[in-house]
């Protein structure tokens, strides 16, 4: 089932995400739901706070190839272990604020650790868009933004256009 995205500014997207204590078949259900809203927004990252839910929880998957077979990845509890001093810079967008892009410089790779949808541990390191995709993923989970590592002109601006967007949604 798709699920309604949130748009910035929203207070729910600044808040901290609880720990996924357990996994049931609810937390399962809605790790597919996220996954469905995501491919169909699409984007190739969702975390449970922009779909209202304040748990830690993030679906991604960044294959861009017609040809490549998708990979989608569920993560409980996610947490970045280790990151690369070498950095990268991508051009980052988010499904909660919709057509607002700008260049964010993060670490170019990062060890990351979760619990999968059967409840097993994983590790894996990430590069490239995977490597910026899981900290933006993880960052919504602490209540940070992609704009938040703009400088304030620009976050502002950002934040007026999504204002209006919203606003002019709410006539709809």
């Amino acid at each position: 089932m798709k699920r309604k995205i949130l748009l910035h500014p929203d207070p729910r997207l600044k808040k901290v995400s609880a720990p996924v204590p357990d996994l049931s078949d609810d937390l399962r259900a809605l790790a597919d739901d996220m996954l469905e809203t995501m491919y169909d927004a699409p984007g190739v990252g969702l975390a449970a706070p922009q779909v209202g839910i304040l748990q830690r929880l993030v679906v991604m998957d960044c294959v861009k190839g017609e040809n490549e077979a998708p990979r989608p990845l569920i993560m409980f509890n996610p947490e970045i272990v280790s990151s690369s001093d070498e950095t990268n810079v991508y051009e980052e967008g988010c499904l909660s604020l919709p057509e607002q892009f700008a260049d964010v410089t993060r670490p170019a790779e990062v060890e990351v650790r979760w619990i999968d949808r059967e409840g097993k541990a994983q590790q894996e390191v990430f590069t490239g868009l995977w490597a910026t995709c899981a900290q933006h993923e993880i960052d919504h989970l602490e209540g940070k933004l992609f704009i938040d590592y703009l400088k304030p002109l620009k976050r502002q601006m950002i934040t007026r256009k999504m204002v209006k967007m919203k606003r002019e949604l709410a006539r709809t």
